[in-house]
């Protein structure tokens, strides 16, 4: 039985940084990408860890940034003004690779970079920055909340819209496969990234 070849990037560690890349950018651009969805963590405000889900929109590698939006009202938006430190992960069965990404987060509400964002997001989307009452608070029913007809969501929902900006410092690639797995790391320098094979 003939196995597929080793991918290009397998042996190459320049080559491996910019997979990881290659892999976010097309993560932000197509929802069945195992990186579309990654997970957050950041730090609640009791100093325990919190995890979520997020849409990755944007992975920029000249800048070292990654993208996603959240409701100002949500916990993870106070946690990022409190504690910007934060970490995403994802892992792409197909590909049988895992990208962590560990960085700091600005919340962008009211600038040009947030209103981009907003203007670029979907009506649909939109629709659930308008939701009454806001993330997270306790209801008395499953379904006692609110959401705005997608005319109306562009409106409502802008005062509750925030771009999050991840600037990337420390990056982890990992691909598995039976012949070796192979596992690279990086850290941001002032100018460049500079890594290394680590053991998997």
């Amino acid at each position: 039985m003939s196995r597929s070849p080793l991918p290009a990037f397998y042996d190459d560690l320049d080559a491996s940084l910019a997979e990881l890349w290659r892999l976010l950018a097309d993560g932000a651009a197509h929802g069945r990408s195992g990186f579309h969805l990654p997970t957050l963590g950041t730090l609640g405000a009791d100093g325990g860890p919190r995890l979520r889900t997020v849409v990755l929109r944007a992975a920029d590698s000249a800048e070292g940034t990654l993208r996603f939006h959240c409701d100002r009202r949500s916990d993870k938006a106070a946690e990022i003004l409190a504690d910007p430190a934060c970490a995403l992960a994802a892992y792409d069965e197909a590909a049988k690779i895992q990208i962590r990404v560990t960085g700091r987060a600005a919340l962008h509400t009211d600038d040009a970079l947030a209103e981009a964002a907003w203007l670029g997001s979907r009506a649909m989307s939109r629709v659930c920055y308008g939701a009454a009452p806001g993330p997270g608070t306790a209801l008395p029913t499953g379904g006692a909340y609110s959401l705005p007809d997608e005319t109306a969501a562009a409106t409502l929902g802008r005062p509750h819209f925030a771009a999050v900006l991840v600037r990337a410092e420390r990056l982890d690639f990992l691909y598995l496969d039976r012949r070796g797995h192979r596992r690279a790391a990086w850290h941001r320098t002032v100018d460049r990234w500079s890594g290394g094979w680590i053991a998997p």
